[in-house]
């Protein structure tokens, strides 16, 4: 089958589904100019830190615990090096599919807050966002836009504690709420699974592509390298995220989605 008929077979099945289930990765973001993981930053590919460390010890949960101006050093990194990112293509389909369908349902693996920029509500952020700071002593906690203007680490303006990123770091368990609504996503059920720029080396981010593939519901791949679920899926698209999301949009709406 040529690319262009299983863009087409891909777009029908797109345009049939009423709830569709996406699941995206470091990869959907690379097409706004953020480097993949090692994606957390991509800046620290086969290289210890500066401190002599890799970058799983630095950004750990045990080392925000207890040595917090390390973890944070390359949390701002990375932080300064996403910044200004605005969402691509990619991103504003799934939105607009989103406002189309309320039963669009988005599983994100990426901590820069582009979907939520581009306008998805319905959207489980299994690794949180650096855009909501909690303090590590007390309740407190705010959304910031960036970390330009922060002390860094910043201290709770409560409590005088370290805040944090809400971010799951190295170790560290998922969420909780957000887990619960992923199961709740699949005891529901859904029409159509795409999984977007992410290897799926996560347990819990191949796990909606196996239950598609006993379920007998259809599941794409939109990655341009092979990954752990590429043997499960009905449909493989080897292209870049928003190559392929336009691709499919064109063939379901005419013109440009906007940003909601």
């Amino acid at each position: 089958m040529s690319p262009s008929q299983t863009l087409d077979e891909v777009a029908q099945l797109v345009g049939r589904a009423e709830r569709t289930l996406f699941i995206t990765g470091a990869g959907i973001s690379a097409d706004s100019g953020l480097p993949t993981y090692r994606g957390v930053g991509g800046l620290y590919h086969e290289r210890l830190t500066d401190d002599g460390l890799t970058i799983e010890e630095a950004l750990s949960g045990v080392m925000m615990a207890s040595r917090p101006a390390i973890a944070w050093k390359y949390i701002a990194e990375i932080e300064a090096n996403c910044r200004g990112a605005r969402p691509n293509t990619a991103h504003m389909v799934i939105a607009a599919l989103e406002r189309d369908r309320p039963g669009v349902c988005v599983l994100t693996q990426n901590v820069d807050g582009l979907h939520r920029a581009a306008g998805s509500r319905n959207l489980i952020e299994i690794h949180g966002t650096v855009h909501r700071l909690r303090c590590t002593e007390c309740p407190h906690a705010r959304e910031v836009p960036d970390f330009s203007d922060m002390r860094i680490p910043p201290e709770c303006p409560k409590c005088g504690g370290v805040m944090r990123p809400d971010v799951v770091l190295f170790g560290e368990w998922l969420p909780e709420r957000e887990v619960a609504r992923l199961e709740a996503v699949l005891a529901r059920g859904v029409d159509l699974v795409v999984s977007i720029g992410t290897t799926s080396v996560f347990p819990y981010i191949a796990e909606p592509v196996w239950w598609a593939r006993q379920a007998g519901v259809p599941a794409v791949e939109i990655n341009p390298g092979d990954t752990e679920v590429s043997h499960l899926v009905t449909h493989r698209l080897r292209m870049g995220a928003a190559e392929a999301m336009g691709e499919l949009w064109r063939r379901l709406h005419p013109g440009v989605p906007d940003a909601g």
